[in-house]
């Protein structure tokens, strides 16, 4: 990744992107605080924010914990059961959004998912901002189209050690 100590830098965590794949591609988690570290060593972090969902059981209140104390600021939804037992929650929008209006102040967004739905959005930015766009996630569940809109990526899948617990 490109770095310059004048840069400043907003990250935003799609944390059900990057959980599900640490999980199905390598039985893992992500080491968030790692990679906090690494993609924003030598510029100046203006906010990292990591968007979370909230079930009606509570468990993942300690890991949105941990990630504040890390560093984040970790927004949160609950999760929509419907009627018929479908589950959602994602973030997408609210992601989308809130990197439209970062962009207008910052010099690098570093997005962590590999969401393909992402690419309408690092277009629109790198347009009308100038606002880089970086990427973190693991190649094997990166969209392709993604990977050729982006400015820079880094693979959490190249060096496991660091970025997986």
């Amino acid at each position: 990744m490109s770095k310059f100590p004048e840069q400043r830098v907003g990250m935003l965590v799609d944390l059900q992107n990057l959980y599900y794949s640490a999980r199905v591609l390598h039985s893992k988690k992500v080491n968030f605080k790692n990679v906090l570290a690494d993609v924003t060593a030598g510029r100046k972090m203006i906010r990292a924010v990591a968007y979370g969902i909230s079930t009606a059981e509570g468990m993942e209140e300690k890991f949105f914990e941990f990630l504040e104390t890390t560093g984040f600021e970790v927004k949160t939804k609950d999760l929509q059961v419907f009627p018929d037992g479908a589950r959602k929650g994602d973030w997408d929008v609210g992601i989308a959004v809130d990197a439209i209006k970062m962009s207008k102040s910052l010099d690098v967004i570093i997005l962590a998912s590999g969401d393909g739905d992402y690419i309408p959005l690092v277009e629109y930015i790198r347009a009308t901002s100038g606002c880089r766009v970086e990427l973190v996630a693991f190649h094997e569940s990166s969209s392709s189209k993604l990977l050729e809109v982006v400015d820079d990526f880094l693979d959490l899948s190249k060096e496991k050690r660091k970025y997986l617990i």
